[in-house]
């Protein structure tokens, strides 16, 4: 990962390339990683209001080959949202009649127990129950029987339901991200699970892939390769590995993001001169230019409702976020904090903005409140890129280098619990958080 952001001598000095900042990291030479990369959770921080949880070893697990109850517990430590409280000792499983006036006196609020059993035919059979310790009451149970293969998906579903039951919102841990890495001289596209675990290469290329960005119902990934000698744009199906082409005018076609209902992309464009904005279908076609700029205009993402797309210009001299209707029409500023923004994203509750603001050299994650425009700087990392939110609008996940490694990194919006999603040392760039995946 590079932190030289002028890939361009010809542009501004201050502007990032139009093909995206991560063109020039695209092309570093950086350690490999292993193909299969593996990451481990490290939860870092302290939240303001947490609510403490004990998460019994499910019974059964140490003879499985995915310890459930861990996974469980740090899916939600790494949401912010909860603590774990010591279960040494326990011995429970959903069955169990636990004494709650114990679980009081250790502090916990909730309480989850369950089992993991091999069946006959070589599939598991994962229990669990849910315990309001304070009002001693049994909140819920669920049963699944799978494969091997999806027990960790089990885990995250597990951790869903105990997520959305005590704070009344969805839980995001089975959704996935996606993710590019450079192994030697080949890129891959990953589908990893939320925490970073089961990555699966669903694309590789001995050039640059860079921009990938989720369908709005998690099907299909629009990512950039430059597998042409130049950036194209393509349209990846997950399911079926096939691809079709969408942009591939002359010039520069790069940085593509979706419109809410999937039908659309907008992209930036060098085929009139300079990079511009555009509206293309998402099947490809003809695409429709958004305004008239003298600027460079990139980095497009759409609005929560698809009224508006935000992106980056140098239309001031220096990068900042502008926001334009999606029709088209005059844009407007967005950032006036600090004078290099860039990477915008937006919630999909619609009321935060993250991006990539340059301070004294560094690159640091940065939040706006959009209905206030207060600014947060989040981390204190040096070389942040490419914030995505989680479907939930909770968490941020980006990439970064933490004490000289390349890193996947989620925070927390006010950046108090953050978790590292990194394993053995390698190139890693380019995330972006998946949708919730249909019920």
């Amino acid at each position: 990962m590079t932190t030289d952001h002028n890939t361009n001598t010809s542009l501004p000095a201050a502007l990032p390339h139009p093909m995206r900042r991560q063109v020039l990291a695209a092309l570093a030479t950086t350690a490999s990683l292993p193909a299969l990369a593996q990451f481990r959770v490290e939860v870092t921080g302290v939240g303001l209001t947490q609510l403490p949880i004990a998460i019994a070893p499910f019974r059964g697990e140490a003879q499985a080959p995915q310890k459930i109850g861990a996974i469980v517990q740090a899916d939600l430590e790494r949401s912010g949202q909860f603590r774990a409280v010591d279960t040494a000792g326990a011995v429970l499983d959903e069955n169990s009649r636990p004494d709650l006036a114990l679980w009081r006196q250790k502090t916990a609020d909730s309480l989850l127990t369950g089992s993991v059993t091999r069946t006959p035919d070589g599939r598991y059979d994962v229990r669990f129950r849910l315990w309001d310790v304070v009002k001693g009451q049994d909140i819920g149970a669920q049963s699944f029987v799978q494969s091997q293969a999806d027990l960790r998906l089990v885990a995250h579903r597990i951790a869903d339901f105990v997520y959305e039951k005590l704070t009344g919102e969805r839980g995001i841990f089975s959704t996935r991200i996606v993710y590019v890495t450079k192994t030697g001289g080949r890129y891959s596209l990953w589908v990893a699970d939320a925490d970073g675990e089961n990555a699966q290469s669903a694309l590789t290329s001995p050039e640059p892939i860079i921009s990938p960005a989720w369908s709005p119902n998690g099907g299909q990934i629009a990512y950039v390769s430059f597998e042409s000698r130049k950036p194209v744009v393509y349209v990846h199906e997950v399911a079926s590995g096939r691809r079709r082409l969408v942009a591939n005018f002359r010039g520069s076609n790069s940085a593509p993001a979706w419109s809410p209902d999937g039908r659309n992309l907008a992209v930036t464009l060098s085929r009139d001169g300079g990079s511009q904005l555009y509206l293309i279908d998402a099947n490809g076609g003809e695409p429709r230019r958004l305004m008239q700029s003298t600027g460079i205009d990139t980095e497009p993402m759409f609005s929560a409702d698809g009224r508006s797309i935000y992106f980056v210009s140098d239309r001031g001299g220096a990068p900042q976020v502008y926001r334009v209707p999606a029709s088209g029409g005059n844009a407007e500023r967005v950032t006036f904090t600090g004078s290099y923004n860039i990477s915008p994203n937006i919630s999909p509750d619609g009321k935060w903005l993250a991006y990539i603001s340059r301070v004294g050299g560094a690159f640091k994650l940065h939040v706006m409140d959009l209905a206030t425009s207060t600014v947060t700087a989040v981390t204190d990392t040096s070389a942040d890129e490419n914030p995505s939110f989680a479907p939930n609008s909770r968490l941020i996940v980006y990439a970064t280098q933490q004490q000289g490694r390349e890193a996947l990194m989620t925070t927390t919006l006010d950046g108090k619990i953050k978790a590292r999603l990194a394993g053995q040392p390698g190139d890693i760039r380019e995330p972006d958080w998946g949708p919730f995946q249909k019920q």
